[in-house]
């Protein structure tokens, strides 16, 4: 694991969600009750150590620190993205969740419903989903299904179909926190792959500003800039130019979500005072 940088990042985003689950209700920017569960025990005892408020408000701006709002962005986009599972549950016959990790929301999802939900992964990252499934839950959901995948090496749709995936099925296909760790050319190889998915299949993602792969803009997070850019972060999209990108793989764009839209949908309508950042967008689609 230690020659394997980008699978180590699996736990980060989760831990922000089991944090946020300590904060009351009416609160949380996402809401997530198996997040803490699904963490290694050193990290769930450092969770139960923020519950009291003064100490978690410290953690979160000792956070802010290194990416000025980037722990809005990073727990709006899953509440961005589970929004829309929500509003397109009748309409998809299943979900393929890219570069799951530690993620829950196959899980979440499958307690609701028994249409097939596909986890791809390294396979280092789905060995440990498996684990912790195990540990929490006793088993996997019926209808989740663990995928190992490089996607810089396997074909997508193969690799999906040899484990009960059909291109008929109208898939919600969720893709978050993972387009910048690719490579160009892994990035549309996948959306390639994805080019023989059901019309009326949906597309949420999540992608990093180019201009701050390229390094013309550090969006106030120079530090950030220095540990993963040309490291563990190889790929970038202008805002302006996602339309037309998504337009050559069959996909209309629907909406997306900066800044501003996060903070108006999630920050300010939970009485939080905490910035969000540019850096990263959200965006979501629908195949044609």
């Amino acid at each position: 694991m230690a020659g394997n940088p980008a699978a180590q990042t699996a736990f980060g985003p989760m831990m922000l969600a089991a944090v946020e689950h300590l904060e009351p209700p009416e609160r949380r920017l996402v809401d997530d009750d198996l997040a803490a569960s699904f963490l290694p025990a050193r990290v769930r005892w450092m969770v139960a150590a923020l519950r009291p408020a003064l100490l978690r408000g410290w953690f979160i701006a000792a956070m802010e620190r290194t990416g000025p709002g980037l722990w809005a962005n990073l727990t709006c986009r899953k509440r961005f993205i589970a929004d829309h599972l929500d509003e397109a549950a009748g309409d998809i016959d299943a979900v393929v969740i890219l570069g799951a990790g530690m993620d829950t929301l196959g899980c979440r999802t499958a307690r609701n419903s028994r249409i097939p939900i596909f986890e791809v992964d390294q396979p280092v990252n789905i060995a440990r989903k498996a684990g912790a499934a195990r540990r929490v839950l006793g088993a996997l959901p019926p209808s989740v299904r663990l995928v190992a995948l490089d996607f810089e090496r396997d074909d997508l749709l193969t690799t999906l179909a040899e484990h009960g995936y059909q291109t008929s099925f109208r898939t919600f296909f969720v893709w978050e926190g993972v387009t910048q760790y690719l490579t160009e050319q892994a990035v549309h190889a996948t959306l390639t792959g994805l080019r023989a998915a059901a019309p009326g299949s949906r597309l949420a993602f999540t992608y990093v500003r180019r201009d701050f792969i390229d390094g013309t803009n550090r969006y106030g997070s120079p530090t950030l800039y220095r540990r993963v850019v040309n490291k563990l972060w190889h790929f970038g999209l202008r805002t302006e130019e996602v339309a037309e990108f998504l337009a050559g793989y069959g996909w209309r764009l629907i909406e997306q979500a900066g800044a501003q839209q996060l903070l108006a949908r999630y920050v300010e309508p939970a009485g939080r005072k905490l910035a969000t950042s540019d850096l990263e967008w959200s965006a979501y689609a629908e195949k044609l």
